[in-house]
């Protein structure tokens, strides 16, 4: 993998030249931005935005509220279990970071002694955004664009191969998709117990949301709790 990163017909190496010249014309504070925005901004942004997706899911209710709030605990689980997952091809590949063999590049930040494939910043987001997309279509889709913004932003600062990128976002999906049924099977059960709980029901379903059909109770039964004649009426 190094081999192939000091050859300068590889356009793997042409197309971080390409992406990292930008910023090598930016001004400095827009520099410092996508410093920022690459190093933090967007992984806040993808929190940010699942806790957006989780309070729309409580606030809609329905049957399907915890099954869906599932779907939302397995996005950064997800992306947890793919860093991981990550820890033994880095070690494997031991591909050095882009500034170590291409001294030239704009360097945006200082201290990644670690090796580069596959970039974390890459599969992080993207294993939360194809998270999220299981969980909510719209959102999911945002969060994946999210993730496609780091990856840009990662080669931006000259510190990750386009490749590096790309496998990123290749085991972020992988580990979202594949352990999905899996983690879906796990999870609901536990959303749903804490669904029916007094005390904790009000992280899958807000009060006053639309109860799910089956906890419902036919009007005029001698269970039938003041709410529930509410919503009948």
């Amino acid at each position: 993998m190094a081999g192939l990163a000091e050859s300068g017909s590889n356009p793997d190496v042409g197309l971080l030249y390409d992406i990292n010249g930008l910023a090598k014309d930016a001004p400095q504070w827009f520099d410092r931005g996508m410093e920022f925005v690459g190093e933090y901004g967007l992984l806040l942004a993808m929190v940010l935005l699942v806790l957006w997706c989780w309070r729309g899911v409580r606030r809609q209710g329905g049957e399907d509220a915890a099954s869906s709030v599932a779907a939302l605990v397995w996005a950064p689980l997800a992306a947890g279990i793919a860093v991981l997952v990550n820890v033994p091809i880095r070690g494997f590949v031991e591909r050095p970071r882009p500034f170590v063999d291409h001294p030239g590049l704009d360097v945006l930040v200082s201290g990644k002694n670690d090796f580069s494939f596959v970039s974390d910043h890459a599969t992080l987001t993207m294993a939360m955004g194809v998270g999220l997309f299981v969980a909510h279509r719209k959102f999911g889709l945002a969060g994946i664009g999210l993730a496609l913004l780091e990856g840009f932003c990662r080669v931006y600062m000259g510190v990750h191969y386009p490749t590096d990128v790309i496998g990123g976002f290749a085991l972020g999906t992988a580990v979202a998709l594949l352990l999905s049924p899996l983690a879906m099977a796990l999870l609901t059960p536990v959303t749903k117990a804490v669904e029916r709980s007094a005390r904790a029901g009000w992280l899958i379903r807000a009060r006053g949301s639309v109860p799910a059909e089956r906890d419902l109770l036919i009007p005029g039964t001698s269970t039938e709790l003041p709410e529930d004649r509410d919503l009948a009426a």
